[in-house]
């Protein structure tokens, strides 16, 4: 939209100020398509600008690499933010596109509808939140129960969880205090009433990983692909410096109730902290962005979902039975 502006004119230099006023307002003109992307674009070349929540950075800068190896003149400008933030790129139009843990609200559907604008939303992963702990720490087992009520402060000591354990206070740190963790596990699971004064944010999940890792008390949030172990073919392995937490949905958490978040686990839910993650495009034409969109959702989009240790929307996953011999 082009805005108005105002100046004040004498008679001097008059014609010299309707000038000026005419250059303003074709700088304001060109501002306004700032973030917008060509419509020179096709489903596998031009440019596009996409968000993608930071908790699944790894799997989608593996999905990035892939197209943009196949398809050389494709420019994916894609940049990982919390998931607030992605959210107020794509309303602000910086964006054509975003990779979050939710679809869009009524409301907002309808406020791009306004627009003209009809947004796709497509399914592309399963993604599981992990609780990690120091490779020392002993309590390598909790109920859902028990992560609630550290959350909301009713449990504060690890020999709270384990009479075994220290008595020293959990501290519990997210990725980020704007991020896509801290807003599941205080809607889904705390109800709106977990204790933000007493949870700490880092900025990413690198930083959670590093802190956990040299500090005995702490219980870390994480995406699960950020530990996943790249090697291990069957993603029953993760993150040497770092143990994760075994989740159990009953009462007591016992070896036979508990899970921990392996893809075989998150396709029955038996492991409870899961969400899906969705890829969101707003560009009103068939451009890269959508095309993007498409890949992902391919097969080979979806293998590569598979290989980061989360799980793919459609490709299939294997369900492996493990003996102790």
């Amino acid at each position: 939209m082009v805005g108005c502006v105002f100046i004040k004119l004498s008679s001097k230099n008059l014609k010299m100020k309707f000038k000026l006023l005419f250059v303003i307002i074709v700088s304001v003109a060109l501002g306004s398509c700032k973030g917008k992307a060509s419509k020179n674009s096709t489903p596998n070349s031009g440019t596009a600008r996409i968000a993608c929540d930071e908790t699944l950075r790894p799997v989608f800068e593996s999905e990035i690499d892939v197209f943009s190896s196949e398809y050389s003149g494709a420019k994916l400008l894609c940049s990982y933010h919390p998931e607030n933030t992605a959210f107020k790129m794509l309303f602000s139009d910086s964006v054509q596109a975003i990779i979050v843990s939710r679809m869009l609200t009524t409301k907002e559907v309808d406020y791009f509808k306004e627009k003209t604008i009809y947004p796709r939303q497509a399914l592309v992963a399963v993604d599981a939140i992990a609780l990690i702990i120091n490779s020392s720490n002993v309590d390598t087992l909790m109920t859902v129960n028990q992560v609630r009520d550290i959350l909301t402060g009713k449990i504060t000591r690890w020999n709270q969880i384990n009479p075994k354990s220290s008595n020293k206070a959990i501290r519990v740190v997210f990725d980020n205090e704007r991020s896509s963790i801290v807003s599941y596990f205080s809607d889904s699971i705390c109800n709106g009433k977990m204790d933000l004064k007493k949870l700490y944010a880092l900025n990413y999940n690198t930083d959670v990983i590093d802190y956990v890792k040299n500090h005995t008390d702490v219980l870390g949030f994480i995406g699960v692909n950020w530990i996943s172990n790249k090697n291990d073919s069957l993603h029953l392995s993760f993150h040497k410096s770092i143990r994760p937490v075994a989740i159990s949905p009953g009462v007591e958490a016992r070896d036979d109730n508990s899970y921990l978040p392996y893809q075989a686990y998150m396709v029955d839910q038996a492991y409870p902290f899961t969400r899906n993650i969705y890829y969101i495009v707003t560009e009103p034409y068939n451009g890269l962005a959508t095309g993007f969109s498409n890949f992902v959702a391919s097969e080979k989009g979806q293998r590569i979902i598979l290989k980061s240790g989360i799980l793919p929307a459609i490709a299939p996953t294997r369900l492996v039975n493990v003996r102790s011999k």
